[in-house]
């Protein structure tokens, strides 16, 4: 596992509980938005720690900390993520993925071996739009099955999408609404325009929704799910 970032402490990537944050490199998306792309597209820029480095800090912690969130860059495209969630939940710590949602047959097998404890994935538009603006090969019906696993897990779960236009749209949230149906949770965040995978993509567009457009967003949403928040 390529392991490029390391987070030692947060409140606010798994409340409630205190995490550290480990951050997979490489990603097959190309979000233009993206705010780790030293991450998304590895090369010079890129860390790498090794397992035993991060092994040793979180040994080093384990009386001070609740969970490890494992983020990207999208970790199921590492081969090894089950037996390092493993390894994980065997030092005692609760495991939360985040995901992009790619690779179901990943996601089902940490869902049937129980080798995580709470799930977000990150949902960028409609999913038959994925073509256009996130990665020329998405497979919407990829990314519909690993909703529905998620769904379907019993797990804690949550839904996350980053606001920015002309991917979030009324109808493009209205799709997401019908896709999560029953989710415990969606997120909307804001979109930050620096250091971004593609700074082009916000010269001379109007890409950032007004806080009036993302409280209609959350309005649509909240009538699918039990909770709807904006981050």
């Amino acid at each position: 596992m390529h392991i490029g970032g390391l987070l030692k402490y947060s409140l606010i990537d798994y409340p409630p509980h205190i995490s550290c944050v480990i951050f997979t490199a490489g990603c097959n998306f190309r979000c233009p938005y993206c705010h780790n792309p030293e991450l998304a597209v590895t090369g010079p820029d890129t860390r790498h720690l090794s397992r035993d480095e991060i092994m040793d800090f979180l040994v080093s912690r384990q009386k001070y900390l609740d969970g490890v969130v494992i983020s990207g860059g999208e970790p199921t495209l590492h081969p090894d993520l089950g037996g390092f969630c493993a390894d994980l939940q065997s030092m005692g710590f609760l495991v939360k993925l985040d995901t992009n949602g790619s690779r179901p047959e990943v996601i089902q097998d940490l869902v049937e071996n129980r080798l995580v404890d709470y799930l977000a994935m990150d949902i960028k538009t409609d999913p038959e739009l994925y073509n256009q603006y996130i990665a020329h090969q998405a497979d919407a019906a990829a990314l519909r099955s690993s909703v529905q696993i998620i769904l379907e897990s019993g797990l804690a779960h949550e839904f996350r999408t980053t606001c920015v236009s002309p991917l979030t749209t009324r109808e493009t949230v209205k799709a997401m609404a019908e896709l999560v149906t029953g989710a415990d949770l969606h997120a909307f965040q804001h979109v930050q325009n620096k250091k971004v995978l593609n700074p082009n993509f916000f010269t001379g567009q109007k890409r950032v929704p007004s806080d009036a457009q993302i409280d209609e967003f959350q309005t649509i949403m909240a009538g699918y799910v039990k909770k709807a928040i904006i981050r």
